[in-house]
Protein backbone atom coordinates (compact mmCIF):
# COMPACT_ATOMS: atom_id res chain seq x y z
CA UNK A 1 0.00 0.00 0.00
CA UNK A 2 1.09 3.33 -0.61
CA UNK A 3 -0.03 7.22 0.40
CA UNK A 4 -0.57 10.21 -1.64
CA UNK A 5 0.45 12.24 1.23
CA UNK A 6 2.68 9.92 3.26
CA UNK A 7 3.87 12.98 5.58
CA UNK A 8 0.43 13.12 7.01
CA UNK A 9 0.75 9.71 8.89
CA UNK A 10 3.40 11.56 11.22
CA UNK A 11 -0.70 12.67 13.01
CA UNK A 12 -1.03 9.14 13.82
CA UNK A 13 1.64 9.59 16.93
CA UNK A 14 -1.35 11.69 18.02
CA UNK A 15 -3.12 8.40 18.92
CA UNK A 16 -0.32 7.35 21.35
CA UNK A 17 -0.29 10.86 22.79
CA UNK A 18 -3.81 11.57 24.03
CA UNK A 19 -3.68 7.48 25.32
CA UNK A 20 -1.16 8.90 27.57
CA UNK A 21 -2.69 11.81 28.70
CA UNK A 22 -6.09 10.25 29.05
CA UNK A 23 -4.04 7.18 31.18
CA UNK A 24 -2.71 10.34 33.26
CA UNK A 25 -6.25 11.87 33.79
CA UNK A 26 -7.38 8.34 34.59
CA UNK A 27 -4.58 7.88 37.82
CA UNK A 28 -4.98 11.50 38.76
CA UNK A 29 -8.87 10.87 38.81
CA UNK A 30 -7.84 8.04 41.30
CA UNK A 31 -5.68 9.62 43.43
CA UNK A 32 -8.00 12.21 44.00
CA UNK A 33 -10.62 9.54 45.29
CA UNK A 34 -8.49 7.90 47.32
CA UNK A 35 -8.09 11.74 49.29
CA UNK A 36 -12.02 11.12 50.21
CA UNK A 37 -11.60 7.51 51.48
CA UNK A 38 -11.06 3.76 50.35
CA UNK A 39 -11.60 3.57 46.60
CA UNK A 40 -13.42 0.42 46.97
CA UNK A 41 -16.24 1.75 49.70
CA UNK A 42 -16.62 4.31 47.54
CA UNK A 43 -17.73 2.44 45.02
CA UNK A 44 -21.04 2.34 46.72
CA UNK A 45 -21.65 5.95 46.62
CA UNK A 46 -21.33 5.74 42.69
CA UNK A 47 -23.39 3.08 41.58
CA UNK A 48 -23.59 4.14 37.86
CA UNK A 49 -19.84 4.66 37.61
CA UNK A 50 -18.34 2.33 34.89
CA UNK A 51 -15.00 0.62 35.22
CA UNK A 52 -14.38 -0.27 31.43
CA UNK A 53 -16.22 2.14 29.55
CA UNK A 54 -14.01 5.15 29.97
CA UNK A 55 -11.34 3.08 28.41
CA UNK A 56 -13.67 1.31 25.42
CA UNK A 57 -15.03 4.67 24.92
CA UNK A 58 -11.34 6.02 24.32
CA UNK A 59 -10.37 3.17 22.50
CA UNK A 60 -13.09 3.78 19.88
CA UNK A 61 -12.48 7.49 19.51
CA UNK A 62 -8.69 6.88 18.78
CA UNK A 63 -9.54 4.12 16.14
CA UNK A 64 -11.66 6.45 14.65
CA UNK A 65 -9.03 9.24 15.07
CA UNK A 66 -6.49 6.95 13.56
CA UNK A 67 -9.11 5.80 10.59
CA UNK A 68 -9.26 9.83 9.77
CA UNK A 69 -5.71 10.39 9.61
CA UNK A 70 -5.00 7.68 7.39
CA UNK A 71 -7.90 8.24 4.84
CA UNK A 72 -6.50 11.95 4.71
CA UNK A 73 -2.95 10.10 3.84
CA UNK A 74 -5.15 8.76 0.84
CA UNK A 75 -3.76 5.14 0.90
CA UNK A 76 -3.58 3.12 -2.51
CA UNK A 77 -3.38 -0.32 -3.42
CA UNK A 78 -3.67 -2.77 -6.04
CA UNK A 79 -3.56 -1.84 -9.54
CA UNK A 80 -6.07 -1.50 -12.30
CA UNK A 81 -6.31 -0.66 -16.13
CA UNK A 82 -9.31 2.06 -17.52
CA UNK A 83 -10.14 2.12 -21.08
CA UNK A 84 -11.65 4.83 -22.69
CA UNK A 85 -13.45 5.13 -25.42
CA UNK A 86 -13.87 8.33 -27.67
CA UNK A 87 -15.00 10.03 -30.87
CA UNK A 88 -11.85 12.22 -32.56
CA UNK A 89 -9.21 12.05 -35.71
CA UNK A 90 -5.61 12.57 -35.75
CA UNK A 91 -4.03 15.61 -36.18
CA UNK A 92 -0.19 16.39 -37.30
CA UNK A 93 0.76 19.78 -36.69
CA UNK A 94 3.67 21.14 -39.21
CA UNK A 95 5.55 24.35 -37.77
CA UNK A 96 7.10 26.89 -39.25
CA UNK A 97 10.52 27.37 -37.60
CA UNK A 98 12.61 29.18 -40.42
CA UNK A 99 14.20 32.71 -39.65
CA UNK A 100 11.69 34.57 -41.53
CA UNK A 101 8.92 34.00 -38.91
CA UNK A 102 10.96 36.09 -36.74
CA UNK A 103 9.38 38.64 -39.01
CA UNK A 104 6.47 40.75 -38.26
CA UNK A 105 3.45 39.13 -38.23
CA UNK A 106 2.01 42.63 -39.88
CA UNK A 107 2.45 45.43 -41.62
CA UNK A 108 4.22 47.24 -38.64
CA UNK A 109 8.07 45.79 -38.72
CA UNK A 110 7.75 46.33 -35.02
CA UNK A 111 4.54 44.08 -34.32
CA UNK A 112 4.81 41.23 -33.03
CA UNK A 113 6.67 38.25 -34.75
CA UNK A 114 4.77 35.60 -36.99
CA UNK A 115 6.49 33.37 -34.17
CA UNK A 116 4.56 34.58 -31.57
CA UNK A 117 1.58 34.32 -33.33
CA UNK A 118 1.95 30.75 -34.73
CA UNK A 119 2.30 29.87 -31.33
CA UNK A 120 -0.65 31.87 -29.77
CA UNK A 121 -2.84 29.76 -32.88
CA UNK A 122 -1.07 26.75 -32.13
CA UNK A 123 -2.09 27.21 -27.95
CA UNK A 124 -5.91 28.15 -29.02
CA UNK A 125 -5.69 25.18 -31.56
CA UNK A 126 -4.52 22.55 -28.59
CA UNK A 127 -7.29 23.88 -26.29
CA UNK A 128 -9.62 22.92 -28.84
CA UNK A 129 -8.79 19.43 -29.84
CA UNK A 130 -10.41 17.80 -26.58
CA UNK A 131 -10.96 14.03 -28.01
CA UNK A 132 -7.98 14.09 -31.06
CA UNK A 133 -4.91 12.94 -31.26
CA UNK A 134 -2.05 15.50 -31.81
CA UNK A 135 1.36 15.59 -32.93
CA UNK A 136 4.20 18.28 -33.82
CA UNK A 137 6.79 18.35 -36.38
CA UNK A 138 8.94 21.50 -36.72
CA UNK A 139 10.97 22.69 -40.30
CA UNK A 140 12.86 24.74 -42.12
CA UNK A 141 15.30 23.60 -44.35
CA UNK A 142 14.36 20.24 -42.72
CA UNK A 143 12.14 18.56 -40.80
CA UNK A 144 11.85 17.06 -37.77
CA UNK A 145 9.78 14.64 -35.45
CA UNK A 146 8.75 17.43 -32.63
CA UNK A 147 6.49 15.75 -30.60
CA UNK A 148 5.00 11.89 -31.49
CA UNK A 149 0.92 11.65 -31.94
CA UNK A 150 -0.47 11.38 -29.00
CA UNK A 151 -3.97 12.08 -26.73
CA UNK A 152 -1.13 14.14 -24.17
CA UNK A 153 -1.80 17.60 -24.72
CA UNK A 154 -0.53 18.91 -21.01
CA UNK A 155 3.48 17.45 -22.97
CA UNK A 156 1.70 18.70 -26.28
CA UNK A 157 1.69 22.88 -24.93
CA UNK A 158 5.16 21.94 -23.24
CA UNK A 159 6.99 21.63 -26.95
CA UNK A 160 4.83 24.64 -28.06
CA UNK A 161 6.37 26.73 -25.66
CA UNK A 162 9.81 26.10 -26.41
CA UNK A 163 9.39 26.25 -30.42
CA UNK A 164 12.15 28.76 -31.53
CA UNK A 165 13.77 29.30 -34.91
CA UNK A 166 17.04 27.67 -33.41
CA UNK A 167 15.54 24.10 -33.26
CA UNK A 168 16.51 23.29 -37.04
CA UNK A 169 20.81 24.53 -38.15
CA UNK A 170 19.36 24.57 -41.89
CA UNK A 171 17.32 27.50 -42.97
CA UNK A 172 14.66 27.16 -45.77
CA UNK A 173 11.18 26.02 -45.67
CA UNK A 174 10.90 22.89 -47.25
CA UNK A 175 7.05 22.44 -46.51
CA UNK A 176 7.02 19.62 -48.79
CA UNK A 177 9.70 17.48 -46.48
CA UNK A 178 7.35 18.26 -43.18
CA UNK A 179 3.75 16.88 -45.17
CA UNK A 180 5.40 14.05 -45.78
CA UNK A 181 7.09 13.42 -42.35
CA UNK A 182 3.58 14.02 -41.10
CA UNK A 183 2.22 11.07 -43.17
CA UNK A 184 4.93 8.93 -41.63
CA UNK A 185 3.93 10.16 -38.46
CA UNK A 186 0.78 8.90 -38.39
CA UNK A 187 -0.68 5.42 -36.80
CA UNK A 188 -1.45 2.51 -38.74
CA UNK A 189 -4.90 2.39 -37.95
CA UNK A 190 -6.73 3.08 -41.29
CA UNK A 191 -9.83 3.20 -39.86
CA UNK A 192 -8.96 6.58 -38.45
CA UNK A 193 -9.48 9.99 -40.38
CA UNK A 194 -6.28 11.93 -40.85
CA UNK A 195 -5.51 15.92 -40.82
CA UNK A 196 -2.25 17.46 -41.60
CA UNK A 197 -2.13 21.56 -40.06
CA UNK A 198 0.62 23.42 -41.49
CA UNK A 199 1.51 26.67 -40.41
CA UNK A 200 4.08 28.98 -41.98
CA UNK A 201 4.34 32.42 -43.97
CA UNK A 202 3.83 29.91 -46.94
CA UNK A 203 7.85 31.11 -48.39
CA UNK A 204 8.13 27.68 -49.46
CA UNK A 205 11.76 27.24 -50.72
CA UNK A 206 11.42 23.59 -52.08
CA UNK A 207 9.35 22.48 -55.34
CA UNK A 208 7.76 19.53 -54.04
CA UNK A 209 5.08 20.77 -51.38
CA UNK A 210 2.45 20.55 -53.94
CA UNK A 211 3.37 17.15 -54.82
CA UNK A 212 3.16 16.17 -51.45
CA UNK A 213 0.14 17.64 -50.32
CA UNK A 214 -1.76 16.03 -53.35
CA UNK A 215 -0.04 12.88 -52.51
CA UNK A 216 -1.42 13.36 -48.82
CA UNK A 217 -4.64 13.63 -50.24
CA UNK A 218 -4.50 10.45 -52.42
CA UNK A 219 -3.93 8.47 -48.92
CA UNK A 220 -7.26 10.56 -47.29
CA UNK A 221 -5.53 12.75 -45.30
CA UNK A 222 -6.21 16.28 -45.70
CA UNK A 223 -3.69 19.54 -45.78
CA UNK A 224 -4.64 22.34 -44.54
CA UNK A 225 -2.04 25.68 -44.25
CA UNK A 226 -2.33 28.47 -41.84
CA UNK A 227 -0.78 31.42 -43.30
CA UNK A 228 0.64 34.02 -40.94
CA UNK A 229 2.55 37.27 -41.78
CA UNK A 230 1.85 40.39 -44.11
CA UNK A 231 1.57 40.20 -47.80
CA UNK A 232 3.20 43.78 -48.18
CA UNK A 233 6.53 41.97 -46.68
CA UNK A 234 8.63 43.07 -43.60
CA UNK A 235 12.34 42.33 -42.66
CA UNK A 236 14.05 40.03 -40.54
CA UNK A 237 15.33 41.49 -37.57
CA UNK A 238 18.99 39.76 -35.89
CA UNK A 239 18.70 42.34 -33.35
CA UNK A 240 15.36 43.96 -32.26
CA UNK A 241 16.52 46.00 -29.68
CA UNK A 242 19.12 47.13 -31.62
CA UNK A 243 17.48 47.69 -34.74
CA UNK A 244 19.68 44.84 -36.57
CA UNK A 245 17.99 43.47 -39.57
CA UNK A 246 19.20 40.58 -42.14
CA UNK A 247 20.86 41.94 -44.85
CA UNK A 248 21.50 40.25 -48.44
CA UNK A 249 25.12 40.63 -50.30
CA UNK A 250 24.33 44.27 -51.28
CA UNK A 251 23.47 45.18 -48.01
CA UNK A 252 19.85 45.67 -48.45
CA UNK A 253 17.83 44.57 -45.81
CA UNK A 254 16.19 41.48 -46.61
CA UNK A 255 12.05 40.97 -46.66
CA UNK A 256 9.80 38.38 -46.53
CA UNK A 257 5.95 38.48 -47.21
CA UNK A 258 3.31 36.13 -46.65
CA UNK A 259 3.05 33.96 -50.12
CA UNK A 260 -0.63 33.55 -49.92
CA UNK A 261 -1.16 32.19 -53.61
CA UNK A 262 1.34 29.36 -52.51
CA UNK A 263 -0.09 28.59 -49.64
CA UNK A 264 -3.83 28.32 -51.06
CA UNK A 265 -2.14 26.08 -53.47
CA UNK A 266 -0.68 23.43 -51.21
CA UNK A 267 -4.10 23.55 -49.19
CA UNK A 268 -5.89 23.19 -52.64
CA UNK A 269 -4.10 19.82 -53.75
CA UNK A 270 -4.36 18.46 -50.23
CA UNK A 271 -8.28 18.66 -50.14
CA UNK A 272 -8.14 21.46 -47.20
CA UNK A 273 -8.59 25.08 -46.87
CA UNK A 274 -6.10 27.84 -46.26
CA UNK A 275 -6.37 30.42 -43.56
CA UNK A 276 -5.12 33.35 -42.90
CA UNK A 277 -3.75 33.30 -39.11
CA UNK A 278 -4.62 37.13 -38.98
CA UNK A 279 -8.13 36.94 -38.17
CA UNK A 280 -9.30 36.94 -34.64
CA UNK A 281 -11.60 33.69 -35.71
CA UNK A 282 -8.97 31.94 -37.47
CA UNK A 283 -8.57 28.82 -35.31
CA UNK A 284 -12.56 29.01 -34.85
CA UNK A 285 -12.74 28.40 -38.61
CA UNK A 286 -10.08 25.66 -38.35
CA UNK A 287 -11.80 23.95 -36.26
CA UNK A 288 -15.04 24.06 -38.00
CA UNK A 289 -13.66 22.90 -40.78
CA UNK A 290 -12.36 19.79 -39.26
CA UNK A 291 -15.86 19.74 -37.60
CA UNK A 292 -16.54 17.97 -41.01
CA UNK A 293 -14.20 15.31 -41.14
CA UNK A 294 -15.84 12.20 -39.90
CA UNK A 295 -14.74 11.01 -36.20
CA UNK A 296 -13.61 7.75 -35.17
CA UNK A 297 -13.40 5.55 -32.62
CA UNK A 298 -9.69 6.09 -30.38
CA UNK A 299 -9.21 3.46 -28.38
CA UNK A 300 -7.51 5.65 -25.41
CA UNK A 301 -6.18 3.45 -22.59
CA UNK A 302 -4.32 4.59 -19.34
CA UNK A 303 -3.41 3.17 -16.51
CA UNK A 304 -3.93 4.06 -13.36
CA UNK A 305 -0.75 3.10 -10.57
CA UNK A 306 -3.14 1.71 -7.62
CA UNK A 307 -6.65 2.23 -6.85
CA UNK A 308 -8.11 4.76 -3.70
CA UNK A 309 -8.58 2.89 -0.63
CA UNK A 310 -9.43 6.00 1.53
CA UNK A 311 -13.36 5.39 1.23
CA UNK A 312 -12.82 2.17 3.43
CA UNK A 313 -11.35 4.07 6.40
CA UNK A 314 -14.17 6.87 6.34
CA UNK A 315 -16.49 3.87 6.96
CA UNK A 316 -14.22 2.75 9.73
CA UNK A 317 -13.76 6.03 11.16
CA UNK A 318 -18.11 6.66 11.06
CA UNK A 319 -18.42 3.19 12.34
CA UNK A 320 -15.97 3.91 15.63
CA UNK A 321 -17.87 7.21 16.12
CA UNK A 322 -21.09 5.90 15.75
CA UNK A 323 -20.09 2.61 18.38
CA UNK A 324 -18.47 5.27 20.47
CA UNK A 325 -22.11 7.12 20.61
CA UNK A 326 -23.77 4.25 21.08
CA UNK A 327 -21.36 3.49 24.77
CA UNK A 328 -23.10 5.26 27.76
CA UNK A 329 -20.09 6.33 30.36
CA UNK A 330 -22.08 4.68 32.76
CA UNK A 331 -23.35 1.25 33.24
CA UNK A 332 -26.15 -0.33 31.34
CA UNK A 333 -28.67 -1.39 33.37
CA UNK A 334 -29.31 -4.56 32.27
CA UNK A 335 -26.27 -5.55 33.39
CA UNK A 336 -26.24 -4.39 37.04
CA UNK A 337 -27.14 -8.16 38.16
CA UNK A 338 -24.00 -9.33 36.74
CA UNK A 339 -21.09 -9.82 37.90
CA UNK A 340 -17.99 -10.50 35.86
CA UNK A 341 -14.70 -10.02 37.49
CA UNK A 342 -15.79 -10.69 41.28
CA UNK A 343 -16.90 -13.50 43.33
CA UNK A 344 -20.26 -12.96 44.75
CA UNK A 345 -20.14 -13.71 48.59
CA UNK A 346 -22.45 -15.91 50.33
CA UNK A 347 -23.28 -15.65 54.30
CA UNK A 348 -20.88 -18.70 54.56
CA UNK A 349 -18.14 -16.80 53.72
CA UNK A 350 -18.71 -14.26 55.62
Amino acid sequence: MTFAYPYLLYLLLLVPALFGLWFLSRMARRRKLRRFGNPAELEHLMPDASKYKPAIKITLQLLALACLIVAVARPRAGEREEVENTQGIEVMIAFDVSRSMLASSTDDPGGISRMQRAKFILNRLIDKLDNDKVGLIVFAGEAYTQLPITTDFVSARMYVDELSTDMVPTQGTAIGSAINMSINSFTADKDINKAIIVITDGENHEGDAIEMASYAKSLGIEVDVIGVGSIKGSPIPLDARRGEFLKDETGAPVTTALNEAEAKEIAKAGGGEYINGSGNKAVDNLIDRLDHIKKSDLRHITYKASAEQFPVFIWLALFFLLADALVLPRKSGWLKKYTFFTKKTTDNDR
